[in-house]
């Protein structure tokens, strides 16, 4: 008696995930080579190691996950790690991970891009305002640079805003509001003067903008979710490029670490878009939520002297 096996299916390569395998590969090169050669390495950044390049690729990856689930960016999540627990200075904490979601943005976008989730109108509109207020919120950067501890102050008051916001869909609001359609309805200046404000706190703070795109849209202009997550990580891309490339060309990047955190983010984007229906959003956002009112406190207390672990 002889019992026939059934093959197990390959899981083969789509046509859609070559150019982001492309991507990575050559932001994986890049990386390798910038590590290589200490090219971009910034001032009072120590040398990456195995052991550090090992946890930046981690914290990339946490971050993307954690974009592909909720529809961040991930700079919420890798600005603190890498100020507090690694030791890099604020203003090139901030320059960095702004750098970094230039790759995550491209990656979601490019996805959401595929699937025409994106409101060309609606992006239009709010990159053109949050590339003005990119501009602005840079110049303000290079004020505040010289002054570590406001500038801390200011990053603890703006993650005030994604904490509250997650805590509050976590635990009063389990899930968004269910809206139909695939565009975006409102007035075209309300969103440029949106994207702009967007734009100055992308600039100052180095925070991609998903954090207060996605609520921004859903509750201020009726979005649908799905076109609302699009639409914000097309946006992403002009700020984020924009501002991280100031941010680059001012000396506030470090180019091996941004490089590397990308790399794990652009994984990380792509798991997380994988798995979302395994898991709940409102427990995703209410444990980060937390985290994030953690980060905000700890920001504001150092102003004041106070160090809390």
């Amino acid at each position: 008696m002889t019992v026939k096996t059934i093959p197990r299916e390959r899981k083969q390569i789509t046509r859609e995930q070559i150019p982001i395998i492309i991507f990575l590969l050559i932001i994986a090169a890049l990386a390798v080579w910038a590590i290589s050669t200490g090219t971009g390495t910034a001032p009072g950044v120590a040398p990456i190691d195995l052991a550090k390049g090992t946890i930046l690729i981690v914290v990339g990856f946490l971050a993307g996950l954690l974009g592909g689930l909720i529809g961040t960016g991930g700079c919420s999540v890798m600005l603190p790690i890498i100020h507090f627990w690694m030791g890099y200075p604020a203003t090139i904490a901030v320059g960095t991970t702004l750098f970094a979601v230039i790759f995550t943005a491209l990656s979601g976008g490019y996805g959401h891009l595929l699937r025409r989730n994106v409101d060309v109108r609606a992006f239009l509109r709010l990159g053109g305002g949050g590339i003005a207020g990119v501009l602005l919120g840079s110049w303000l950067f290079t004020l505040l640079s010289s002054q570590a501890k406001l500038l801390g102050l200011i990053l603890g008051l703006i993650f005030l805003w994604p904490a509250f916001r997650m805590i509050y869909e976590g635990v009063v609001q389990r899930s968004l509001p269910k809206r139909e359609g695939s565009v975006i309805q409102g007035s075209g200046w309300k969103m440029a003067v949106f994207g702009c404000i967007v734009g100055i706190a992308t600039g100052i703070a180095g925070v991609g903008g998903g954090y207060a795109l996605v609520p921004g849209l859903i509750y201020l202009f009726g979005a649908p979710v799905y076109i609302t997550m699009g639409t914000s990580l097309a946006t992403m891309i002009p700020l984020a490029a924009v501002g991280g490339v100031i941010k680059l060309i001012q000396g506030f990047v470090d180019l091996p670490t941004g490089l590397l955190l990308a790399a794990g983010t652009i994984v990380g984007a792509q798991v997380g878009a994988a798995i979302i229906k395994r898991f709940k959003p409102a427990t995703l956002k209410l444990i980060f939520g937390v985290y994030f009112l953690y980060v905000s406190i700890k920001f504001v207390t150092a102003f004041f002297g106070i160090q809390i672990w």
